[in-house]
């Protein structure tokens, strides 16, 4: 009598699974075996070996991915760290938690020997992270001669079918490379660096000391006008995106922004709102604390990649107008003091010199309160790319104010508060002030009204007394002119008979 076919299915699946048992067991057990009788410098060696034999009969092959490679960090693994962080799934069931004091977000990682099944273009990638503690005794201890430096040794190793191996290495690393990097600059705590004048001539990496950048300006919250904003918007997306393009046409992957007007009119709150957006570090440079150009280039390289340099108010910050600053610099005598030797030349050679080519997706602002006053060398395009007037404050920018402060759209003094800012001449940051003097709706707005047409009417005074001011001065200089007329006649007259009485005399 014939067996059925699936009694034999079942009969084959059980040998199979009978001898993989067994393979698997006499493994373990030559693994045993060989951690206890063999040498320690036999392991290794009897280890690699058998994965070696194993190896020949699995479709699988695995990569290995050191933390280290030699004594450098390794990217990947540091990308690796934090791309399977997010795949996370809720069958694992340890993982790692922490938040560092200065940071904002919490951050999670893969616990050892935990693992994690990533699927990518149809193909699955199993990751295992493994950790190992590693004994030296070749460190020196105080205290305790006999002490051990335990280290653990930490690695990922992620396995996948062999025949996918070209494209795990082409493209899913890359692909892992740039994700972790996205999700990085997403988390990341922003900072503001400033200059640490004592290690100047140290570390590069010691010239800037960070503090946390907790500035809440956003594009959506800045009293700008709306084109202005959609305009700034547009520019910078676009700069973000264009490294390729900067590259094909030769150009430092940079942008530089000159922000000019008054004081008060949102320089500093849309730089901060730049750098929330773009999720860059500001690094805010003054120039007055410098003695040369070599420590100016020095602290400009020690900058990092995706930041925001700032020079605020550049108009007083040094005299870039004086174009002899470098010969005056050289001729101080020995025996006094270097004078401030900062120049133009050297700033601009980090512009769009040979050393703007040192970072890449950098932006470089500048702001004043005096455009008129600085050397046209610094605002030509290449150099200050992108000008933007920082007016005084409009109607458009009173309404996006009041939404903040106040928490409304619209409102019956509305229609006065406009027509008196068309021509008070107030600043974003005077009109912010009033609007927190009171949380009373009317009387704060009430008061807004009597502060306009107080600064209204200072102005017609004002331009009245230049009005009077210049009068003054062209009856002045008619006076003067009609005195220089008078004088030129009586001297043509005295000319005119002294000649008469030459000609009579002879």
């Amino acid at each position: 009598m014939a067996t059925p076919p699936n009694e034999t299915n079942l009969a084959t699946a059980k040998t199979v699974l009978s001898t993989a048992a067994s393979v698997a067991a006499t493994v373990m057990l030559a693994r045993s075996v060989a951690q206890d009788i063999l040498p320690y410098e036999f392991h290794d060696y009897f280890l690699f070996n058998i994965r070696k034999i194993l190896g020949r009969f699995s479709s699988q092959i695995t990569m290995v991915v050191d933390e280290f490679d030699g004594f450098v960090h390794n990217q990947i693994y540091e990308a690796a760290e934090t791309y399977l962080a997010s795949n996370i799934s809720p069958s694992t069931q340890r993982f790692k938690v922490s938040k560092p004091e200065k940071e904002k977000n919490l951050t999670v990682k893969m616990e050892g020997n935990e693992e994690i099944i990533d699927v990518y273009r149809g193909v699955k990638f199993k990751w295992i992270f493994v950790c190992s503690q590693v004994e030296s005794r070749n460190l020196h201890h105080p205290f305790d001669h006999n002490a051990t430096l335990r280290s653990e040794v930490r690695s990922f190793e992620v396995s996948f079918p062999k025949k996918h191996k070209e494209m795990a290495l082409e493209s899913y690393l890359p692909h892992i490379v740039r994700e972790a990097e996205s999700m990085v600059q997403e988390k990341k705590t922003l900072r503001i660096f400033s200059v640490d004048y004592d290690n100047i001539y140290g570390n590069l990496a010691d010239a800037w000391k960070p503090v946390n950048l907790d500035h809440p300006a956003t594009f959506q919250t800045l009293a700008l006008d709306a084109q202005l904003k959609g305009t700034i918007l547009e520019d910078l997306e676009r700069f973000v995106k264009r490294k390729d393009y900067y590259r094909k046409v030769g150009k430092a992957w940079k942008r530089g922004y000159l922000l000019y007007g008054p004081p008060g009119t949102g320089k500093s709150s849309l730089i901060a709102a730049m750098a929330n957006y773009l999720k860059f570090d500001i690094y805010d440079l003054e120039l007055t604390e410098l003695r040369c150009n070599s420590e100016l280039r020095k602290l400009l390289i020690a900058t990092a990649n995706r930041s925001i340099l700032v020079v605020e108010d550049i108009d007083c910050t040094i005299e870039f107008q004086d174009r002899l600053a470098e010969a005056n610099a050289a001729e101080f005598h020995a025996h006094y003091p270097p004078q401030k030797q900062v120049t133009l030349s050297g700033l601009l050679n980090f512009i769009d010199g040979l050393w703007s080519s040192c970072g890449d997706e950098r932006i470089i602002i500048f702001t004043t309160n005096h455009k008129e006053k600085l050397d046209p060398a610094l605002l030509r395009p290449g150099r200050m790319d992108v000008h933007v007037h920082m007016s005084y404050c409009t109607p458009c920018g009173f309404r996006l104010l009041a939404a903040n402060y106040l928490g409304i759209k619209d409102h019956h003094l509305f229609g006065r508060i406009e027509d008196l800012i068309l021509t008070a001449q107030v600043t974003p940051a005077e009109v912010a002030e009033q609007l927190l003097r009171s949380d009373e709706l009317e009387t704060v707005l009430s008061e807004l009204i009597q502060f306009l047409e107080v600064r209204k009417k200072e102005i017609t005074e004002q331009e009245k007394a230049d009005q009077k001011e210049l009068r003054v001065d062209e009856k002045e200089g008619q006076s003067r002119d009609q005195g220089d007329c008078v004088e030129d006649k009586k001297a043509n007259d005295d000319d005119e008979k002294g000649l008469q009485c030459l000609l009579g005399s002879k």
